[in-house]
């Protein structure tokens, strides 16, 4: 098993999965492009993968409370929207977009109820887009979720994620 470390979270992969952290120097491309966090390629499928962690210990309340207050008034919709359409245009440019892409967003954050999540997931799902246009023949995004740290490890088991 392959563990995975960003921030104060800890991710574990399953066997048999390949993963690159993203989001680093390696990616060159900073200065013009944002990048999800991970990127997990299982055989048919690919996984977007972006962790925002504003219940990390060492944020500040006020801290918590603006990314709580900005998440929830739709202010941080366009970066996610960004981080997920910059990584696939940079896949794209590699030539390894070949398997459906989910993305999945962790905000660990304990405030968030389902309700909440399944808000922030419409959103996400109207502005990435999840359907095309009828000439399209192709999506860019398969699906989209948007999990905290408690419904993350309830729905997506093979992927546990701990607070370290």
């Amino acid at each position: 098993m392959m563990v995975l470390r960003e921030g104060m979270l800890e991710l574990t992969l399953p066997p048999g999965v390949r993963c690159r952290k993203f989001d680093s120097p390696t990616h060159g491309l900073q200065h013009c492009m944002k990048a999800v966090d991970f990127i997990v390629e299982e055989p048919n499928l690919t996984i977007f993968i972006e962790f925002k962690d504003p219940d990390n210990p060492h944020a500040t309340p006020d801290k918590r409370e603006e990314f709580l207050q900005e998440l929830l008034a739709g202010t941080k919709d366009d970066d996610l929207v960004r981080k997920y359409r910059d990584s696939f245009l940079y896949c794209w440019a590699e030539n390894k977009v070949e398997n459906p892409i989910v993305y999945f967003v962790l905000i660990a954050a304990s405030q968030l109820d389902e309700a909440m999540l399944l808000a922030i997931t419409d959103v996400l799902k109207r502005k990435l887009p999840l359907k095309g246009p009828p000439g399209w023949k192709r999506r860019i995004v398969s699906d989209c979720s948007v999990f905290n740290l408690e419904s993350w490890n309830k729905h997506l088991p093979r992927y546990r994620i701990r607070r370290i």
